[in-house]
């Protein structure tokens, strides 16, 4: 298993992670060798956004005897009515449902506790400016929980989140469909097919410019829907057209700035393991470049994805990852801690001689010698 910095935190959590929803409606015994197949192989990260009590309590006592190897995001606002969760803002809601989750899992402290679901403008200003960031506020005071997240679809509001200074996490949905579509508070966009109807190109601005604040910022993104609900997987239901393996999605997800953690929704262990190959995949396995570069109407070219196929380098620079952190700068503007990452690469864009083997290797027809020149002047070397 593979390893990343939530963050701010102190927390290095494992890169394949879990969601909560393949829990649900199993039996504990069910749940206990998920959970023991999972903790086995090195994952030690799950995202428990569900109210379901079965699979609250289910979960809880599979972790009974190890709770302090698991890292958990679990979510406040969230609650159980008429036998589904629903998204609640109520304050007496709110803190029924946290309570219950505590109670259920085991556990006096959540690591990361996720404001649910906001996607509004005005229903972010209610939660940041009211009583539900004061409960947050509280608990984090407490130490019952220890940073505060949001989960969110629409790249403004997140952004709002990153900006605001209150968070330390935020749960995305990312995957190459989402990245090409504008913002909306409406969800549905997403996976609506009459919005891929058009010809759509390069990654929307404003998830870009989110995953590349975050990075630079140390905010950790957390991803949901890397799968799209499993579209992305069937080439009958993906609004691509074309199919992509669990690796290619998670590898896509991995890539972006920001990201430490795919949250993945495993229904059963052989999903799970799956998942965990990830760890193990070559290069070709996990290869999302080619698929990308030949989907029907839409186009990511001229746009970097840090796909890897530009190198080997003739002089071992590392292209992409150049790309990534020139990709991080504003205005020319350096961040401090881009200009340190920069600096312990190996080899850097100076060294440049310009032989250009790396150009018609790149799927998506970046001009990589002008990036490399444009690094030089932002680093000076």
């Amino acid at each position: 298993m593979e390893y990343r910095q939530l963050g701010k935190t102190s927390l290095q959590v494992s890169v394949v992670a879990l969601g909560c929803e393949g829990f649900m409606n199993k039996s504990d015994e069910d749940v206990q060798a998920m959970v023991d197949y999972a903790h086995q192989e090195g994952i030690n990260f799950v995202d428990f956004f569900s109210s379901n009590p079965q699979g609250r309590s289910a979960f809880g006592k599979a972790i009974q005897n190890h709770r302090e190897d698991w890292i958990i995001q679990g979510h406040l606002c969230t609650t159980w009515k008429n036998g589904q969760y629903e998204r609640t803002r109520k304050m007496d809601e709110v803190k029924a449902g946290f309570e219950d989750l505590l109670k259920r899992l085991g556990t006096d402290y959540i690591d990361i506790g996720m404001i649910h679901y906001i996607d509004a403008k005005k229903d972010f200003d209610e939660v940041f400016h009211g009583e539900i960031m004061e409960y947050a506020k509280a608990l984090k005071a407490q130490g019952i929980i220890k940073s505060i997240g949001i989960s969110s679809h629409n790249p403004l509001i997140a952004m709002l989140a990153a900006q605001s200074g209150l968070v330390d996490v935020i749960m995305f949905s990312i995957n190459p469909c989402y990245d090409m579509l504008p913002p909306s508070e409406n969800v549905d966009d997403l996976w609506d097919d009459k919005n891929y109807e058009k010809p759509l190109f390069q990654i929307a601005p404003e998830r870009q410019h989110l995953y590349e604040y975050c990075e630079s910022h140390h905010i950790a993104l957390t991803v949901m829907k890397a799968f799209g609900g499993g579209d992305l997987l069937d080439e009958n239901l993906s609004p691509f057209g074309v199919k992509m393996t669990p690796l290619q999605c998670i590898h896509y997800c991995l890539t972006r700035p920001g990201v430490v953690s795919v949250m993945a929704g495993s229904h059963s262990i052989e999903e799970m393991k799956e998942a965990i190959d990830y760890c193990k995949a070559d290069f070709q396995a996990k290869d999302f470049a080619e698929v990308l570069s030949h989907v029907p109407k839409h186009s990511f070219i001229g746009h970097c994805v840090y796909c890897g196929h530009c190198a080997p380098c003739s002089k071992q620079i590392p292209i992409a990852d150049i790309h990534k952190f020139t990709d991080l700068c504003h205005q020319g503007e350096v961040p401090e801690t881009v200009r340190e990452h920069y600096a312990m690469l190996s080899h850097h864009a100076s060294e440049c001689i310009e032989c250009q083997l790396c150009m018609p290797r790149c799927p998506f027809e970046v001009n990589i010698i002008e990036k490399m020149k444009m690094a030089q002047k932002l680093f000076g070397y």
